[in-house]
């Protein structure tokens, strides 16, 4: 029986870091931009001078 609290109290420790790690995702702005990463796949890459050595 102790072995069960001792494993919902660790359960309950991670689930709030990991709660106050999306909060503080959210509120440095990691979720504004929904549009870009769609669209980027569409759009090619400037080349860079070790592209073109490269190749």
């Amino acid at each position: 029986m102790e072995i069960m609290i001792l494993l919902i109290g660790a359960s309950l420790v991670l689930a709030m870091f990991f709660l106050i790690m999306f909060v503080r995702a959210g509120k440095q702005g990691q979720f504004r931009d929904t549009y870009t990463p769609s669209v980027r796949i569409l759009f090619e890459d400037e080349e860079t001078e070790n592209s073109k050595i490269s190749k």
